[in-house]
């Protein structure tokens, strides 16, 4: 019987644990923290031998195979002595995916994936497809696979999963673009991260597709570089491309294969230019599977958006408060300030990955009104930022935060949470974030 050892004792790693014992592994799962409640009890319940508070290494080095979770660096000393001696150390997706013929699609990007992986599954779903949907998103991709196979599973996947990865490959993998990110865990080196992305493709052969961002100079410099063996599908919205999807007077057209077709973008749900390449992406996935063009275009146009992803919260006396929690990255700042069309007050900050905030500058010079920052350290806010707008404050509460704003704003203005940070200096993660913006906007 081989030896599962599990670092991290959290959905992808407790998924992992029961599909793992399903297969017949003797599991054991430790994790450095305290395991959480719900999690402890599917241990339990399913009678799988765990630690919490450390990690014993002679329970753990003489695993066959460990399996860690995403949050875990390869740099700690625990998972370099289990390299030096051989053990494989894989992340949850390659672990699932050897128990599974389902066809993949594998998405990537540095913003833009959660979008795109739920309008991909929104459209197959809405085609009679038997597809689930997991990753960095909802249950794991192995508990899903323990409870319930499907034909088709749509995978949102970051940089660290894709690390672990040895033999996994999507039949069709999509690119959504590449902005420095975590350059925290790539010793601060942006090919690293690059690399990383890319590895999405480093399994695929010619009867696989690599859907990408024809626009994204990052993504097609290392393509040159770097060729893959995939079937390219570019998408762009600012030229006209002779294979893939490209944008002309408001349609999107999709050339692939010998079939070509025209989706109107008049009536996307989703507003702004990103989405237009979320849609082009999602909707060329629907088309390598053959779903109609009818199913297509209904499900562009009636797909609600993902929560804390500009979300319209609110209009109080004729301000419309938005909530863009999820934009942790100064990228996806970028995007949420760009589709503002009214004077803004943008609340910002949290924990600064290294941001680079030049590329804000001229959205906060047109559009932006006041800055609110929302951070334990909003130094570098203030040097960025506080020549440009005649209002800047800072606070470390929430409620706080949307009280100012409720008084700088005025009748046509727009409220945006767009943080372009990590959330964990103040709130547990984004979502938390999301919902006590939400709720703060409600109580006024």
């Amino acid at each position: 019987m081989k030896r599962l050892v599990i670092l991290g004792a959290a959905e992808s790693g407790v998924g992992t644990a029961v599909l793992g014992k399903q297969k017949g592994f003797e599991v054991f799962v430790s994790d450095k923290g305290e395991i959480k409640k719900k999690y402890k009890d599917v241990l339990i319940h399913n009678e799988i031998e765990w630690e919490e508070l450390q990690h014993t290494e002679e329970m753990i080095l003489n695993a066959d195979i460990v399996m860690k979770s995403p949050g875990i660096p390869d740099k700690i000393e625990l998972v370099q002595k289990l390299i030096e001696l051989n053990v494989s150390v894989i992340s949850e997706i390659e672990f699932a995916s050897q128990f599974t013929k389902a066809n993949i699609i594998g998405i990537t990007g540095s913003n833009g994936k959660t979008t795109t992986t739920m309008l991909t599954h929104h459209i197959l779903k809405s085609a009679g497809l038997n597809v689930g949907m997991a990753g960095n998103i909802g249950d794991s991709f192995a508990k899903q696979l323990a409870e319930n196979d499907k034909d088709h599973f749509v995978l949102e996947l970051s940089s660290f999963q894709l690390d672990g990865i040895v033999n996994f490959k999507p039949s069709i993998a999509i690119i959504t673009n590449i902005t420095p990110d975590h350059l925290d865990r790539y010793d601060n080196d942006f090919s690293n991260y690059v690399a990383s992305k890319f590895r999405i493709a480093m399994n695929q052969n010619s009867e696989d597709y690599l859907i990408y961002d024809a626009d994204d100079t990052t993504i097609t410099e290392y393509l040159e570089s770097n060729p893959v063996q995939s079937t390219l599908l570019p998408f762009s919205i600012s030229k006209k491309l002779d294979k893939g999807m490209y944008l002309k007077d408001n349609n999107i057209k999709l050339k692939i294969d010998n079939s070509q077709i025209t989706m109107p973008t008049t009536n996307l749900a989703l507003e702004g230019k990103h989405n237009i390449k979320n849609a082009m992406a999602a909707s060329a996935v629907a088309q390598l599977l053959n779903i109609r063009k009818e199913t297509i275009r209904e499900c562009l146009e009636n797909f609600d958006g993902v929560e804390h992803r500009l979300e319209h919260v609110l209009r109080i006396n004729k301000v419309q408060y938005i909530n863009d929690s999820k934009a942790t990255n100064v990228n996806a700042t970028y995007y949420a300030l760009e589709s503002m069309d009214a004077p803004t007050v943008w609340i910002v900050g949290g924990e600064d990955k290294g941001n680079d905030y030049s590329e804000l500058f001229p959205f906060v010079n047109e559009k932006v009104k006041a800055i609110i920052c929302l951070g334990v350290d909003n130094k570098k806010l203030y040097e960025n930022f506080q020549h440009m707008v005649d209002i800047i404050i800072e606070t470390q509460y929430m409620s706080e935060a949307v009280k100012i704003a409720y008084k700088v704003s005025e009748a046509g203005d727009n409220v945006l949470l767009s943080p372009a940070c990590a959330s964990f200096d103040l709130f547990e993660n984004y979502e938390d974030r999301g919902r006590q913006f939400k709720d703060a906007v409600r109580n006024l």
